[in-house]
């Protein structure tokens, strides 16, 4: 009697749930315990490397804005003349409006910076919109106290008298700088910088470990920048920062005990520029506490399997035999890539008696959808394959309009009418061409005509220091070819061309050569390097193009043109980089004639 299908079944299901869920229940709590804290750890870090990359680029600015007002000759002057006591009351006055009108301008310059404050050792303060007063209460600020005696020059957020006068009512980030010297005991004059906390907060506001854990900027002497007060809740944190500072480790992880006996888990990562420090901290019960719910449901769902599996295996030796021999037959078929066989093999029934027969018309429905998945699969493959390479095409524009933009508004500020008028041309024509996104692919005549508007805007960019050429076989001007394929060559040409030397020259040539066309971009140059040229070689074998969309590398331009060329032809598409005949670098695009050329 033990050895019936039905009591083997029976034994065999209660064994094994038994076994297998239990192990398997307990494997499952340590590892994803183990994988929930190190996933943990890595977002962190990870979201941490972002916010840090954001503050840097935010102290970057700051600090530039800095720089423009230490070497101002605006600011010389006006000290010159506030310091020289033969001076008339209105010429000094007038010196104080050149300098408001100078710290107005900078300020709009940089979006990121609330104002830019001078204050002068005798009592006079002066910022942007003419804004000045004869008012020696400032010194009696604390953070102007630690600037002169101990030289600190950030402030954390704080509410500055001088904004709220001007309405503005937010807290402030502040960078203390002396003007003249690099001593702030011996400056006559100082500098404060000012940006809004908020422009900081917000995004770290977005950033969050598990549901109630945080993460906090703070200065070199552990304390909040940005004025965070759920960091005082943590006290065994503030432990940990004299350790961390004079640790060598720009990050790393620590586990604490908070004061209620609980654990957190406190990850830090040291930010270059001015010894500032991202802490994030997360109660490790917010991490597990779902998971020991998970853990109590596990337990409760296998019993209640235990008990359906008894039951269920009491009425699975009936009628079990033949159904899933044809089963086994329908999944030989399928192993063979007969689909029609194994459909035939699992005939349709319109009654689901049991579970084999849901198996078994599950999986001839599986059968089915599997064809139809696999005729649709190239058809996705190419859709995919498009949207790719949209993409792509669509990074160049905002690179190249960023640098005609700034070449602008370097020639307004010089007053050059003329060459901005040509500029503005040359770019309405390229945006108009570059507008044009219907269609992927442009007759070269059309292409040469966007790169001699780029050559155009450079010449007036470089003048005398760029000799550009381009030489061409008028009879491939009906070829058709990619868009924007040539000025990002041109422009890393430029740019490496003047990278070592003031004089940059390059040749673009396009000529055929049986039924293909080159394409070269030859500069004088600094030559590749042959990691970078290996590296160009590798990614060229692939087809994967995520990372060139995420890049922030220098060589974007033309790891751009690479792709966008390998996804259009595949592989009919071939490159050469070699040294060049202007001992830089010559890059050449290999492609098969395509268009009106086909027949010359």
């Amino acid at each position: 009697m033990f050895y019936s299908l039905k009591n083997r079944l029976i034994v065999f299901f209660v064994v094994l749930l038994f076994v297998s869920f239990g192990t398997m229940s307990y494997l499952f709590f340590t590892e994803s315990r183990s994988i929930i804290r190190s996933y943990i750890e890595s977002s962190a870090f990870e979201k941490m490397d972002e916010y840090g990359s954001f503050v840097n680029m935010a102290l970057v600015q700051i600090y530039d804005v800095s720089s423009i007002v230490f070497n101002s000759s605006t600011v010389k002057n006006w000290d010159n003349t506030l310091s020289d006591t033969a001076l008339p009351a209105g010429e000094k006055m007038l010196a104080n409006i050149n300098l408001s009108q100078f710290l107005t301008q900078t300020t709009n310059n940089y979006s990121i910076v609330s104002s830019v404050t001078v204050y002068r050792q005798e009592g006079l303060w002066i910022t942007a919109d003419n804004q000045m007063m004869n008012d020696s209460s400032f010194k009696n600020e604390a953070w102007y106290d630690r600037f002169k005696t101990r030289g600190i020059q950030w402030v954390s957020a704080h509410k500055d008298p001088i904004e709220l006068n001007r309405s503005k009512t937010f807290d402030v980030l502040s960078l203390l700088l002396p003007i003249g010297t690099f001593e702030p005991l011996q400056s006559k004059n100082m500098m404060k910088i000012n940006v809004s906390s908020q422009f900081f907060l917000e995004p770290l506001s977005r950033i969050h470990l598990g549901e109630k854990g945080t993460i906090f900027l703070l200065d070199g002497q552990g304390e909040s920048v940005l004025g965070q007060h759920e960091y005082d809740s943590h006290p065994e944190a503030a432990k940990q920062m004299e350790a961390i500072r004079n640790s060598t480790q720009q990050n790393g992880v620590i586990y604490l005990e908070n004061e209620a006996g609980a654990k957190d888990i406190m990850v830090y990562k040291k930010l270059k520029l001015n010894n500032w420090l991202l802490v994030g901290i997360v109660p490790e019960v917010d991490l597990y506490g779902n998971l020991y719910k998970l853990r109590t449901s596990l337990l409760i769902f296998g019993s209640l399997l235990l008990v359906g599996a008894i039951a269920a295996a009491i009425w699975l030796s009936h009628g079990i035999s033949k159904p899933l021999s044809r089963l086994a037959s329908g999944m030989r078929y399928v192993q063979m890539g007969d689909f029609d066989g194994a459909e035939n093999r699992i005939p349709a029934d319109e009654k689901v008696r049991n579970e084999v027969s849901y198996v078994t018309a599950t999986f001839r429905n599986m059968v089915s959808r599997l064809r139809y998945h696999i005729k649709t699969e190239f058809e996705l493959k190419l859709l995919k394959q498009q949207a790719e390479y949209k993409a792509l095409l669509m990074q160049i524009n905002p690179h190249f309009l960023f640098n005609t933009l700034e070449l602008l508004s370097s020639l307004a500020m010089q007053h050059r009418t003329q060459d901005t008028v040509k500029v503005i041309e040359a770019l309405g024509k390229m945006m108009r061409f570059s507008l044009k996104i219907s269609n992927d692919l442009t007759p070269l005549e059309e292409e040469l005509k966007y790169v001699r508007h780029y050559a155009s805007i450079l010449q007036i960019r470089f003048a005398d220091r760029l000799n550009l050429s381009l030489e061409e076989d008028e009879s491939l001007r009906s070829c058709v070819i990619p868009k924007f394929i040539l000025q990002p060559l041109i422009e890393n040409a430029v740019k490496y061309s003047f990278k070592e030397q003031a004089e940059a020259k390059v040749i673009v040539r396009v000529r055929r050569e049986d039924q293909r066309l080159i394409l070269t971009v030859a500069d004088n140059g600094t030559g590749i390097t042959l990691d970078l040229y290996q590296q160009l070689r590798a990614e060229s074998l692939t087809s994967h193009f995520d990372h060139i969309l995420k890049t922030r590398s220098e060589q974007i331009g033309l790891r751009n043109v690479l792709a966008r060329c390998q996804l259009y032809y595949g592989n009919l598409f071939e490159f050469e980089i070699t040294p060049g005949e202007l001992a830089g670098t010559s890059i050449s695009l290999i492609l098969p004639i395509q268009g009106g050329s086909l027949d010359v």
